[in-house]
């Protein structure tokens, strides 16, 4: 069985804003924006959103409850994707940690980490383009 937190959804699915909270007591997000060029198109961003971090969402919390953190996400998303069905791709960016280059094209550590989750979200049936650190899903 794999471990998740309990998941604050939207009061309405078209919102695309869900939180969670982990055991340590450290807040997230997981945000869905579409595109305006493309309304079939969603960019997923998660982060930390407890004001102890200054508004750094993508700080690194060290807390030890990484795979949970993530199965949590992967849980997130397939709700989303379950409720809008007709969205053709999905975008996540892993941003450079403090001590990664920035201006470096290469993969970052957290896009990786994404990297890994991607087929237990989407499956075989959409294809992974990944390029820097974006990854793109699309069918």
């Amino acid at each position: 069985m794999i471990r998740t937190f309990t998941i604050i959804p939207p009061a309405i699915p078209s919102a695309g804003l869900y939180f969670f909270t982990a055991d340590s007591g450290v807040k997230y997000e997981v945000r869905f924006g579409r595109k305006q060029s493309n309304l079939l198109s969603a960019t997923i961003v998660f982060g930390v959103i407890n004001d102890e971090y200054d508004g750094e969402e993508y700080i690194e919390t060290n807390k030890g409850e990484l795979y949970k953190v993530m199965n949590t996400i992967v849980k997130v998303v397939l709700l989303f994707k379950n409720q809008h069905p007709n969205i053709r791709s999905y975008e996540f960016i892993g941003e450079s940690s403090h001590n990664e280059n920035q201006t470096n094209k290469a993969p970052t550590k957290r896009s990786k980490m994404y990297h890994r989750y991607v087929n237990r979200i989407f499956g075989d049936s959409w294809t992974c383009n990944f390029e820097g650190n974006k990854i793109t899903v699309f069918k």
